[in-house]
């Protein structure tokens, strides 16, 4: 029996650039009704896998997802468990920065990733988690040991 060798390509890992543009693209498919404030994200795994997320707003406005919630739960609920960066873009002025409940999402299950934040007109931001929300309230707070 012969082995074929495999003719498939290592994808390298996406620079900041091509992020953003992913996340460009997932902004397209943003659903902003109530507000037309389109949202894309783009968060990148340990194992180099892309999930792309966008804002869903809903009727009531507390029930919208945000579009970085959207892409780390995609990637959560396909087992996905480490991230090493999260792009976030739309269009603003200045680079579009995660909201606060996003940010907690982010520390939660991205504490230790590099966060890419961005607009339209190529303005750029990078940080790190901690530094988008210091001293954060995270698993190291609750009592696991309580009885």
């Amino acid at each position: 029996m012969q082995l074929r060798q495999s003719r498939k390509k290592i994808k390298q890992p996406m620079n900041n650039e091509e992020l953003i543009k992913a996340a460009i693209r997932a902004r397209e498919n943003a659903i902003a009704t109530y507000s037309d404030f389109r949202v894309g994200a783009v968060v990148v795994t340990k194992n180099g896998k892309i999930f792309t997320g966008c804002n869903v707003e809903n009727s009531t406005y507390g029930l919208t997802m945000c579009a970085e919630r959207v892409a780390i739960f995609k990637a959560l609920s396909e087992g996905e468990r480490e991230f090493t960066k999260i792009a976030v873009v739309a269009d603003t002025p200045q680079p579009c920065f995660p909201c606060g409940a996003c940010r907690q999402i982010i520390w939660d299950f991205a504490s230790g990733s590099e966060v890419i934040c961005a607009n339209l007109n190529n303005l750029v931001e990078v940080f790190k988690a901690e530094e988008l929300i210091p001293h954060a309230f995270g698993a190291n707070n609750l009592d696991h040991n309580k009885k």
